[in-house]
């Protein structure tokens, strides 16, 4: 039984309506007494519930019902209902255990999809069961650490829910991998998987790349554009780096993620999408949201389910699989024979720091095979070829003898888009300018930041 809660009379008919069309049984109640009354004898499956119950009501009285609901009923997965300039209250209500929310006036696709995976999730055992462990799709992932297998344990439970999913972990740990492997055990498999990197993506291209644009449009748009969100329709969206997303493109991307409706530009018409969204970011967004750069609606929005991956030196076990892997398919992308490594080898490169992660391991494998060129490889061609971060960088300061300021300053964004795997946030962090100032010098110097 799902427990409608709103003092609005057309509001509770419609929703009980629209939900017993879906096949659910539905209660209504009008305000927070007989909410308690409800939930004190008859533990619903969900609770769909206002935030405010009379006019002059600041959201309190509703605040202070999803307390008192979650005394009573602590497991019951409560979704708010709230007009769009009130999402602030909604938020509020998330810290306060609502399990997620939606502005008023609802998408009907949008809720029931939310309403699904709430109870899907409600009901799925905490444990992964030898039938999930069976079904679940993990050819591409290399592993058999702890720390992944409970990455890949909780994957596999939610994988076939509409759950948003956050993964968040160190530059280089495999999260677009992780991305794939929600997609390909989930429902959706057979749509598309649109990888979008945020990172890469300026304010002024936002609109357009997202949600596409008509001929026309605007200056340059000499044909149309099918946007992201289009491309992704009944498949999974994939917005890598989105704690690089700047405030007024959060906005946007909020709007989309509530109903999943969005604008064309250059077409005023809505268009509908169903999507499942999966984020990606190696930023603190809990930090960023109390800075005030990253919105707290959006956090919420995206982060239903978060998954943390762990960093290569936090799984060293993992080290000689992921090598083995690395040489088989250099070995067969070059056309090269298969290459072993010695003992002394394998305690070498487990050993490693590996600030850059899976990443920097792969490229450190594929260069001394391709270099060595020997048939088995030792601990010292591997240390012939391992870059030491405090010589890159010793490296870095002398390069520059006998170069104009502004060839120094072209050469030193260059080597910062490279050390930061072209994160333009981390690059502006780390010269010490904002990044709008940095879009300005990246277009000074003729830098193409889009790849």
């Amino acid at each position: 039984m799902i427990l409608i809660i709103d003092d609005d009379s057309a509001v509770r008919s419609s929703l009980s309506f629209m939900l017993k069309r879906a096949g659910y049984e539905a209660q209504v109640v009008p305000g927070p007494r007989e909410a308690i009354e409800v939930v004190r004898t008859v533990a619903p499956d969900l609770i769909l519930m206002d935030m405010n119950f009379t006019l002059s009501t600041t959201g309190e009285e509703g605040l202070t019902l999803l307390k008192q609901v979650k005394v009573f009923r602590p497991d019951t997965p409560v979704i708010l209902m709230t007009a769009w300039g009130s999402i602030q209250l909604a938020v509020q209500g998330m810290q306060a255990g609502a399990f997620d929310f939606i502005p008023k006036p609802w998408n009907n696709v949008a809720l029931l999809q939310r309403i699904e995976t709430a109870l899907e999730l409600s009901t799925a055992p905490k444990e992964t069961t030898q039938e999930q462990n069976d079904a679940f799709n993990r050819n591409h992932i290399i592993g058999r650490s702890q720390g992944l297998t409970d990455v890949l344990n909780t994957i596999a439970r939610i994988a076939k829910t509409n759950a948003s999913v956050l993964i968040t972990g160190e530059s280089g740990t495999g999260k677009e991998l992780i991305a794939e492997a929600i997609h390909i055990n989930s429902l959706r498999a057979k749509h598309p998987f649109v990888k979008v990197n945020l990172g890469g993506i300026s304010q002024s291209l936002f609109e357009s790349e997202m949600f596409g644009h008509k001929k026309g449009a605007f200056t340059d748009a000499s044909a149309d554009r099918t946007g992201r969100f289009e491309m992704a329709d009944k498949g999974t969206i994939f917005l890598d780096e989105i704690g690089d997303l700047d405030l007024s493109c959060q906005v946007k991307l909020l709007r989309v993620l509530q109903d999943q409706t969005f604008e064309v530009l250059g077409d005023s018409r809505p268009r509908k999408t169903d999507i499942r969204v999966v984020s990606a970011t190696n930023a603190d967004l809990r930090k960023m949201v109390n800075e005030r750069t990253f919105r707290e609606d959006l956090f919420y929005r995206i982060n239903l389910i978060t998954v943390k991956l762990p960093a290569l030196r936090e799984r060293r076990e993992d080290i000689p699989l992921l090598v083995r892997h690395f040489a088989d398919r250099q070995a067969e992308t070059n056309g090269l024979p298969r290459t072993e490594f010695s003992a002394d080898a394998m305690q070498f490169l487990s050993r490693l720091p590996y600030p850059g992660n899976i990443r920097e391991l792969k490229n450190l494998v594929e260069r001394t095979i391709l270099v060595g060129g020997k048939p088995t490889l030792d601990a010292s061609d591997f240390d012939a070829q391992y870059i030491r971060h405090n010589d890159q960088k010793a490296a870095e300061s002398t390069s520059f003898i006998g170069m104009t300021l502004d060839e120094i300053e072209r050469q030193t964004i260059l080597q910062a888009l490279e050390r930061h795997k072209g994160n333009l946030s981390q690059v502006a962090m780390a010269l010490g300018i904002s990044r709008a100032a940095l879009y300005r010098r990246l277009e000074k110097h003729n830098i193409n930041y889009t790849l």
